[in-house]
This record gives C-alpha cells, structure tokens and sequence, in this order.
C-alpha cells in the first residue's frame, strides 16, 4: 500500500532522508539536489533487481513536497554496523556475512554504469588539501590501475547492509559503478576505518588476506578521491594513506 503521507524518520545522509511511507519507504533528496540523483539510483536498482541483487525494489521515483524521491520497499532489521556495535563478539560473524555478500555482488558485469576509476580521477582533481604536484602524481598512478568491468556498490560499509546473517540486503546504491572489485574493497577499507581501524582491518581478512597488498594499491587513490567529500576530521588520516606529506 502506497501513503501519501511520509511517516517516522529511519535515516539520514549528506545528500537525503529515508522516512517510512505505509509498507514502503520515501528516499526525499535534500532541497536542491537533481533530478539525475533520483533517476539513477531509480535505473540502478531496477538493473540490480534484473540482476538478482538483493536490494531494495524500486516502486516510483518523482517529486514529493517539493523534493525529488524514491518509493521502495522496506528492509527489515538494523544495520550490521548497529548489529557489530551491540554484539561485538558476533562481530567476526557479520563481517564474514558482509565479505561474502561483497564478493557476490562483484560476481555481475558493471558494464553500462559509470566508470569508478573515472570517478576517481573527478574526485581527485576535486580535493583541494592536495596540491598540484601530489595531485598529479596520484593522476599518474591511477592511470596505471586496471580499470575493471565488475559491479561495485561503491559506498560499501556495515551501515549499508540491513537484515540478518541469514540475509542481507544492500542498500544506498546511489554511488554504483563498474570498476576493479578490490577498489571497491579499499573504499569499504576506508569508511570503516574511519570508524574503527581494527575493524577494518578485519573485513580485509574477512574479504580475503591473499588479496590484501592488491587492494591496498588502491589506498592512495581512494583516499585522495576521499578527500574531496568534505570529511575534515578524516583529513589528516587520508592525506597519511595517500602517501602525500601535508602541503605547504
């Protein structure tokens, strides 16, 4: 049943809230966000339902009280990240559901989503604690990157993950791309150990340690590219995974 009425706040981000809406849910983008946010997230997900994915179903996309959104159905249970935080010693439990739930949404072609090593070169060119020289030698470096053909999510973490260790359904596909799986992997590496660095350590191992070295060759890059999202209190951890002194 679809309401016409949004009901209690479930979360909120940078860029939108996520509010119930009777057996669905409302995604309302913040006043001023585009048209083209709405829309591709809407076209990604109907891709991921064709693709099997488990992730949210797309049931209408416009305008709601002025503000672009998204109709979707709901995804029971907390986020794995609240499930790790109540339960730590089940946090060996989670992160194992997690990798493997990463590894199977790399298992699908990315081809006809946009490129992740293109959006990484955008975002670095974007991050202004970075100065001409360091910007240019991290340019060069991902130039020699693989590029990849493989479904990322792109903004992978326990916090986008919902439901149980039975199942889990992945949510906020708004950054989905085709790109090389283990820069995929470094991102997830980044926005956890900003919360937590033994964690993140972890779902590397979680995710599988004989591929530790080849997705901490991404780490410059994605966190150069990190950069640029405004993360002040992460600044000085990123510029030291960049491998970049502090500029003068």
């Amino acid at each position: 049943m679809i309401s016409s009425e949004r009901g209690s706040l479930l979360g909120a981000g940078k860029e939108a809230e996520v509010y119930e809406y009777g057996e669905l849910v409302l995604k309302l983008w913040k006043v001023g966000a585009s048209k083209a946010a709405a829309f591709r997230e809407a076209a990604t997900l109907a891709i991921l339902e064709n693709l099997g994915v488990n992730a949210p179903r797309v049931r209408s996309v416009g305008k709601f009280e002025g503000r672009w959104s998204l109709v979707m159905t709901r995804v029971e249970g907390r986020t794995f990240g609240e499930a790790i935080a109540q339960k730590p010693l089940q946090a060996v439990a989670h992160l194992n559901v997690l990798a493997a739930t990463h590894r199977k949404i790399h298992e699908h072609s990315g081809v006809g989503l946009p490129a992740l090593k293109s959006r990484l070169h955008r975002d670095i060119e974007r991050a202004v604690q970075l100065n001409e020289a360091q910007r240019q030698h991290l340019l060069s470096g991902l130039h020699r990157l693989p590029d990849g053909n493989r479904l990322c999510h792109g903004d992978f973490h326990p916090w986008n993950v919902l439901g149980s260790l039975e199942r889990a359904t992945v949510i906020d596909w708004l950054d989905a791309c085709c790109g090389d799986p283990l820069a995929d992997v470094c991102r997830s590496y980044v926005l956890i150990h900003s919360y937590d660095n033994g964690l993140a350590v972890a779902y590397l191992d979680a995710y599988g340690d004989e591929n530790r070295a080849a997705i901490l060759g991404w780490l410059p890059y994605v966190a150069a590219a990190r950069l640029s999202e405004g993360v002040s209190d992460e600044a000085n951890d990123l510029m030291r995974m960049t491998g970049c002194s502090s500029p003068d």
